[in-house]
């Protein structure tokens, strides 16, 4: 992961595996960047452990022989996480260890399926959805008078018969979409309209 960042930051070529060199310790360059790209993780991390519990990681050292990296004792329970990261076919592993006293505090809310909004908002998802929403493109129905009638007063309906609704300039107009009611009002000019009709056309 170390060197596929180092290749991928200064320039490498797109498309070939970052060249790992054995025997020899990082350079200052390397060890900078990738301290920078450890307190971007431990940003990362720390948003994502919020919703559950406020969580400040802080950055210690580099160390960089894995045994000389005292996390937890070795008869001490821990969760390991590996990830795999790719970049333009190349990548490396990234492994997460937690000891399990760490964890032991929030272990009920990382047992719950489904966490719910009160841990928690999503401001970039919210504004996301919310623009999604007033581009979206839905049909209106103004609805001005309903009538009940008959199947067999329906079946004598004759082309050119007109039907005389009850709606006057006073009946307040519904608005529904998908058939559910989401406002009423008045027409903006009532004194022009006096009677609603509708005619039966031949379809």
């Amino acid at each position: 992961m170390i060197y596929s960042i180092v290749d991928v930051l200064l320039g490498g070529r797109r498309g070939t595996a970052a060249m790992r060199i054995e025997g020899r310790p990082y350079t200052t360059i390397e060890t900078t960047l990738v301290e920078r790209m450890i307190e971007v993780i431990l940003k990362d991390l720390a948003a994502a452990f919020e919703p559950l519990s406020p969580v400040l990681f802080q950055f210690d050292r580099i160390e960089t022989n894995p045994r000389f990296a005292s996390i937890a004792r070795p008869t001490n329970a821990a969760v390991l996480i590996k990830l795999r990261v790719d970049m333009e076919d190349r990548g490396g592993r990234l492994e997460l260890l937690f000891p399990y006293a760490t964890l032991e505090p929030i272990r009920e809310l990382l047992l719950q399926r489904f966490m719910g909004e009160k841990f928690g908002r999503d401001s970039i998802w919210e504004t996301h959805l919310a623009n999604e929403l007033w581009r979206t493109e839905i049909q209106l129905n103004a609805v001005l008078d309903e009538q009940m009638m008959t199947l067999g007063e329906v079946r004598r309906f004759q082309v050119g018969q007109t039907l005389v609704f009850n709606a006057t300039t006073r009946n307040l107009v519904e608005l529904r979409c998908a058939d559910i009611p989401l406002i009423s009002g008045r027409l903006s000019a009532p004194a022009t309209i006096s009677q609603f009709r509708s005619s039966i056309v031949r379809p």
